[in-house]
């Protein structure tokens, strides 16, 4: 485990997308995993800037994302797949058809969830994966449960986590109640983690995650058995 403080979230960023891009110029035919949410807006956005600058090239990436809400469709501005149009793969010259979010109005969703499996498969694993962290540790929509969900699958949400999306939405009774989800084993097979958290209400759980028992009530917690792990925090406190 690799620990970086950051000095703002800004520089979190700055520091989070310098790793992704040395990614991709190593490797333009990277795998890559990606969040959604308010954490890694501004790593899309110094990433964008680096691309039109001619720093980086896309076109080669592939990338499949976390999770993605039920009952919305990608043209929904609250959609994880708009999010991420709107957020990074508008803005690169990515193959849309190579970036991968998992369809939450599919007629079965079971069956999305083994195609979604089918697909982290076929890309034969993730090279570097995106995480953020949830106020209950929840990684992806994986939240606290007896167990750890171990494949993508469709996840009722908790009501904190319900709570703390609800500032992406009018109230809180259109925040969706469902999601499906990567799984931890899928997460867990990245070869390269980067963990990025920002805000001093997150610093409780960071530390418990990183330095608390392995338990799948703190999703999050798993993260340590990982064998490339990089964390950039910026909490306002040394972990």
């Amino acid at each position: 485990m690799k620990l970086i403080k950051a000095n703002d979230y800004n520089d979190l960023s700055r520091k989070a997308a310098n790793i992704l891009s040395a990614q991709v110029i190593l490797k333009p035919r990277s795998v890559l995993g990606l969040a959604t949410g308010s954490s890694p807006i501004g790593v899309y956005k110094q990433l964008i800037e680096w691309y039109q600058k001619n720093d980086i090239d896309f076109s080669e990436v592939t990338t499949v994302n976390l999770d993605e809400y039920v009952g919305l469709a990608p043209e929904n501005p609250q959609s994880y797949r708009y999010f991420m149009n709107h957020h990074f793969f508008n803005h690169i010259n990515i193959d849309k058809t190579k970036t991968h979010v998992p369809n939450g109005i599919a007629d079965d969703l079971e069956k999305e969830c083994e195609a979604y499996n089918h697909l982290l498969d076929e890309v034969d694993g993730i090279d570097m994966q995106l995480l953020g962290i949830g106020l209950n540790g929840h990684i992806g929509f994986n939240e606290p449960d007896g167990e750890f969900e171990k494949l993508t699958h469709v996840v009722n949400l908790n009501a904190s986590t319900i709570e703390a999306n609800k500032r992406f939405f009018e109230k809180i009774e259109d925040v969706p109640k469902s999601a499906i989800s990567m799984g931890i084993k899928s997460i867990m097979q990245a070869k390269h983690i980067v963990l990025i958290v920002s805000g001093q209400e997150k610093y409780d759980i960071l530390k418990q995650s990183l330095f608390g028992p392995v338990t799948p009530h703190v999703p999050g917690s798993i993260l340590q058995l990982h064998s490339h792990l990089t964390v950039i925090y910026s909490c306002g406190r040394e972990l």
